[in-house]
């Protein structure tokens, strides 16, 4: 299962989807919220310059850089051999759009595996739905009971299991059978057969650093120390780079200095066998002088657009 975007997250405590909790003939508006936070460490690749760097598809066989308009989708059903399928035929599988949250059944919220769980989400009172809420709520949590949904959002349909916590509705998108391994897939040996006293071992060894409770502020979260990192370096000004954005990030013209060159040389050869041709020394002297500041006008031209093109460079 796909997740969701992260992008729609942003924002702290602002709601990225508002829709209806319907099951039956009980509809309760609700808004989703990220339970999370990102706390992610971007680094960005750079060249030895400092100057960020861009990944492109190229064409392997000729190294040959493919444009984005020229990009087609396609999967791999056998080794070596791939199916092509159109953006139409994608449109045509994507679920229809929809602002309902379709809650299909009720479960004993212990049944349901951690295995399956991808991302954590509020559902958050929506306009109008305190009373219904409230009681939606209630009932569950005393129940111990879970809810299995669906909805659909950008075309994609997630699974959701809702849970209700101190008066508050939790979503957990799941992942879909086909993609939780087995224990059994792992392949374990055969239980081997402990004595009494590593059986005792074993235990002294976890009593010694067993808990009550989870305390989650135990562990130190290591993007926190990469962003710290890069903070104090920052104010130090240590490795601290500037770098101007590539001509190809701002729409200008990659310029080949040798094809200049040779435009440049091109050029100059055919204006000099034009001159060659119509026989220079039959000419007015107008007409000379003519084709002389013609050629002047040409050389000069390639010579800027050789300057130009090294100082790009």
């Amino acid at each position: 299962m796909p997740e969701l975007d992260e992008s729609m997250e942003e924002g702290g405590g602002r709601a990225f989807w508002s829709g209806t909790l319907s099951f039956g003939l009980v509809s309760v508006p609700v808004d989703l919220l990220p339970a999370h936070t990102s706390a992610r460490a971007s680094l960005r690749m750079l060249d030895a310059d400092g100057t960020p760097l861009a990944r492109r598809y190229y064409r392997p066989s000729d190294d040959k850089e493919v444009a984005a308009a020229e990009l087609v989708r396609g999967r791999e059903v056998d080794k070596g051999k791939l199916v092509v399928v159109t953006d139409e035929e994608l449109e045509a599988l994507a679920p229809k759009k929809s602002r309902e949250i379709d809650l299909r059944r009720f479960v004993d919220r212990d049944s349901i595996d951690p295995m399956f769980f991808e991302r954590s989400y509020f559902l958050a009172p929506g306009k109008g739905s305190g009373k219904a809420y409230r009681l939606l709520t209630a009932v569950m949590e005393r129940s111990r009971r879970a809810g299995i949904a669906t909805f659909v959002m950008r075309e994609k349909e997630y699974l959701v299991a809702i849970f209700a916590e101190d008066g508050l509705l939790r979503g957990e998108t799941l992942r879909f059978a086909d993609q939780v391994r087995s224990s059994r897939s792992v392949g374990l040996p055969k239980a081997a057969r402990v004595d009494a006293a590593a059986t005792k071992r074993m235990s002294r060894a976890i009593s010694a650093l067993t808990q009550k409770k989870w305390d989650p502020d135990e562990l130190a979260d290591p993007h926190q120390a990469i962003r710290a990192l890069a903070e104090r370096k920052f104010k130090k000004k240590q490795d601290v780079v500037r770098h101007r954005a590539s001509e190809r990030d701002e729409g200008g013209e990659i310029v080949d200095l040798m094809q200049v060159l040779r435009d440049s040389l091109a050029q100059n050869d055919l204006a000099t066998k034009s001159t060659r041709r119509s026989g220079a020394s039959r000419r007015p002297t107008s007409a000379r002088r003519a084709s002389k500041k013609t050629t002047k006008r040409a050389s000069a031209k390639s010579a800027t657009r050789v300057k130009t093109a090294a100082r790009r460079r």
